[in-house]
């Protein structure tokens, strides 16, 4: 799998909201630096009090593998492991960017990406 940035959707849950922020924050932390990451953000559903998702997006596929695989990868996210949706069947999903428009442009978009290519 080549071209488009990658997205990897985390999927957590707490009762406890004051455990997240500090978490997500520590987990960051440890990220900065890494290599082919873009950045992330914390979201919070608006239907779920108890559900959160983090959102990393990675310059490419091989940055993300590379770091997956990586010795760094547990520790890093360490903080954040705790709180992950062990209810669902995966915790996580990585999406493959295949086309987007930047921010004030509705004509033109950035990049498509063929399936299979």
């Amino acid at each position: 799998m080549t071209g488009g940035a990658i997205e990897v959707v985390l999927y957590h849950l707490s009762d406890e909201p004051d455990l997240v922020l500090p978490a997500y924050h520590e987990a960051s932390r440890r990220m900065a630096g890494t290599a082919g990451l873009l950045g992330n953000k914390l979201l919070h559903a608006l239907g779920d009090p108890r559900s959160y998702v983090v959102v990393s997006r990675w310059s490419d596929w091989e940055a993300f593998t590379a770091w997956e695989s990586g010795s760094a990868h547990k520790d890093q996210t360490a903080p954040l492991r705790p709180l992950r949706d062990t209810g669902r069947d995966r915790p996580f999903e990585i999406y493959r960017e295949l086309a987007s428009y930047p921010e004030g442009r509705t004509a033109t978009p950035t990049a498509d990406v063929k399936e299979g290519v």
